[in-house]
């Protein structure tokens, strides 16, 4: 396994680290993640440090593929600057940037953020690329696949196989080994999506495709890269127990540790204590 630096932060060491969300994009699916003003950016930001996160995921732009969320360039550049401006003013904690345009990642990393999340692996935006191997900061690549493609079930299989793609891309343009996290993307593999950053298949329910890869998550070891997942009150979750956002707290913190189980190396969550307690419970009952 890679190791992978994030600020001062190591991953992949074999103990999970929580990814705090906030989000900036009043369209995000949980209304509970947003802030939108400096003075409440702040104050999570703080709240998410003292109850245990490791990194802080901020966000302009949501990209759930099932709700109409695509802003312009210039908003989600104007929410991340406030975001990043007002964290940075209350916590050292390691910050990353929830974005696939190369122009926002460009400008976050110009203001100190540690770590890009493109939840589009840089095949979304081609200078996303160039933008990153400029830098010595690490990426998290998400699975998205071609949209020439025909994928049939989004398992395991063709994640790894999208996955591997980017990791080519990296490659290419010299983005270094150690600087590369994975992501399957739960809830990204649809049928259909108001928005470009989904990955159509024919053959399966989506949610029946994040539940597969949540079982067969070990196998993503075969990429030997730290693993990132976003399971966090997640539309499956919904679905399969017809659960509110407000409502998916339990089912959440339980994959989060079967995610943990598996090999996970970043928890990304909007419930930063009750991860924190529920990964430290089960390194307790490890011992």
């Amino acid at each position: 396994m890679k190791k992978v630096k994030i600020g001062n932060l190591e991953i992949g060491n074999g103990k999970p680290a929580i990814m705090g969300i906030i989000n900036a994009s009043p369209e995000s699916f949980y209304k509970e993640s947003i802030s939108t003003n400096k003075k409440a950016i702040s104050e999570r930001a703080i709240k998410m440090e003292e109850e245990g996160a490791n990194i802080i995921d901020i966000g302009g732009m949501s990209t759930a593929p099932y709700n109409n969320t695509f802003v312009s360039a210039s908003k989600e550049l104007e929410r991340v600057r406030n975001s990043i401006s007002a964290i940075r003013n209350v916590t050292d904690l390691p910050l990353s940037v929830d974005t696939p345009r190369a122009d926002i990642a460009k400008v976050s990393i110009d203001l100190g953020v540690d770590l890009v999340n493109d939840v589009t692996g840089l095949k979304y935006d081609k200078m996303m690329s160039s933008v990153i191997s400029s830098t010595d900061l690490p990426v998290i690549i998400g699975a998205y696949g071609n949209k020439k493609a025909t994928y049939q079930t989004g398992n395991m299989v063709e994640t790894v196989g999208i996955l591997k793609e980017s990791i080519e891309i990296a490659s290419q343009y010299g983005i270094s080994e150690d600087r590369l996290i994975v992501d399957p993307l739960i809830g990204f593999f649809r049928s259909s999506g108001n928005n470009p950053f989904f990955t159509k298949i024919f053959r399966q329910n989506w949610y029946d495709r994040d539940i597969q890869i949540i079982l067969n998550l070990e196998r993503l070891s075969s990429l030997s890269r730290p693993i990132c997942m976003s399971v966090s009150r997640k539309s499956f979750i919904g679905k399969i127990f017809n659960l509110k956002e407000s409502e998916r707290l339990v089912s959440s913190i339980v994959i989060q540790v079967i995610c943990a189980l598996k090999g996970t190396d970043i928890i990304r969550t909007h419930d930063v204590k009750e991860t924190r307690v529920a990964l430290e419970s089960l390194s307790l009952m490890l011992k």
